[in-house]
């Protein structure tokens, strides 16, 4: 198990990566106009894929994460941004949000620097 303050390993922020760029093409939303707050959510997601083997939404607070991935409801996507597009996280977001950036893409540089 790692700690909180480890890094995630780049296999999973890679995937992380990916699956958010997919994501957010599939869907229409677009990251934060903030490009940390997009390279904080995708670590917290590479760190719980990493720990718990799936990527637990990490905006939130659980009693015991190991139940929570279980139940796949805060799993990412998450039950409201599948059924809602509600993003918590404000990972994806809708273009017409006054924090939504044009970018569906983040690089791995980005990345390294906003959570560097």
């Amino acid at each position: 198990m790692i700690s909180p303050e480890q890094k995630p390993t780049s296999a999973s922020l890679e995937a992380m990566r990916k699956f958010s760029e997919t994501y957010a093409k599939r869907t229409g939303t677009f990251f934060c106009i903030d490009s940390t707050v997009t390279a904080v959510v995708v670590e917290g997601l590479a760190k719980h894929k990493d720990q718990y083997g799936a990527p637990l939404c990490p905006c939130r607070h659980y009693e015991d994460k190991n139940v929570e991935v279980q139940g796949t409801y805060w799993n990412c996507p998450c039950v409201p941004m599948r059924e809602r597009q509600e993003c918590h996280c404000m990972l994806f977001l809708a273009p017409s949000n006054e924090f939504a950036s044009n970018s569906q893409n983040i690089s791995s540089e980005t990345l390294s620097d906003g959570i560097g």
